[in-house]
């Protein structure tokens, strides 16, 4: 089982083109824990910022009455990629791992893998 500081270590090491990850409380919209990011992207303000993007879809899918649940959320931009991976079990009911990927370097879905992977072992 890995601590919060150590998965999170693990994502940067092992998953090409990471540059950035936090886990975060949804309820709150608190960095629970935080590495990588730059003095132009303040990983605390994106953390907080997509706690909203969390809570609106499951919002969304409770007034569609869908009894699924989210894998992960995946954003776009230009030269970014963006990965939120809601966590299941052992404690990690209201978090996410929230994980940014330099497009140009990343692989998907050895990412998306990877963080399941790190997802698994952590213990929150």
């Amino acid at each position: 089982m890995a601590n919060t500081e150590t998965a999170l270590k693990e994502c940067l090491s092992s998953i090409d083109g990471a540059t950035a990850v936090a886990l975060v409380d949804y309820t709150s919209g608190m960095a629970l824990g935080t590495l990588g990011g730059t003095k132009d992207f303040n990983l605390e303000v994106a953390a907080a910022g997509n706690t909203d993007v969390v809570r609106a879809k499951l919002r969304t899918m409770e007034l569609l009455g869908l009894k699924e649940e989210i894998e992960d959320i995946l954003i776009t931009l230009n030269s970014q990629y963006h990965l939120i991976r809601l966590l299941k079990g052992r404690g990690g009911s209201g978090l996410f791992l929230y994980l940014v990927l330099d497009a140009s370097r990343a692989n998907l879905a050895m990412a998306r893998h990877q963080l399941r992977r790190i997802e698994t072992d952590l213990e929150v």
